[in-house]
């Protein structure tokens, strides 16, 4: 899994605008792809990647907006085989607005939709070294009340070739629907 927090250009000093959090649509398929570029610390999906996430993905992925920008996204999906679980690919925030759980409340608002109706369980990869993500998802744990665990999951010899960090698989779960 991974987070990172990008800079918002063109923000001014001032009063936030009020944050909403949506399905995507197609035509928000660049948009998400520029903040997720932007963002330096994520793997780049492919722009096409991202219009699939936004249309084909759109029940499973959440966009927050303020003012009309873009500041959150989350990509997830409900992995076949394991309706109880819902995989979160990516979580990125835009610098603008950090340090107001909107990565917390993206995946929440995914959680809450009737296409989670049956799920219980929380999964993600995360790198050893991406400490956001970890207090992320350390914080999910601890808001739905469930256990987390991690294990190597894509090890860097074995999966990636030696060119990226092992990304550990994390698990939330199970947890109580009310929770969610």
């Amino acid at each position: 899994m991974h987070l990172a927090a990008v800079s918002a250009p063109g923000r001014l000093a001032g009063p936030r605008p009020a944050i909403s959090i949506r399905l995507p649509r197609r035509e928000d398929g660049a948009r998400v792809w520029e903040l997720v570029a932007e963002s330096g610390g994520l793997d780049a999906n492919s722009l096409y990647c991202n219009l699939l996430q936004c249309s084909h993905f759109a029940e499973t992925c959440a966009i927050a907006e303020a003012g009309g920008d873009i500041i959150g996204w989350v990509s997830g999906y409900i992995p076949p085989g394991a309706p109880d679980t819902y995989f979160v690919w990516q979580v990125c925030t835009a610098e603008s607005a950090r340090g107001q759980g909107l990565a917390r409340r993206l995946i929440a608002s995914v959680l809450a939709r009737p296409c989670c109706a049956g799920v219980t369980r929380l999964q993600s990869t995360i790198t050893a070294a991406n400490t956001a993500s970890w207090a992320l998802f350390g914080g999910v744990a601890a808001a739905l009340g469930a256990p987390m665990t991690h294990a190597p999951h894509f090890t860097r010899e074995a999966h990636f070739a030696g060119r990226h960090d092992t990304e550990h698989l994390v698990s939330i779960g199970p947890f109580a629907r009310r929770a969610a």
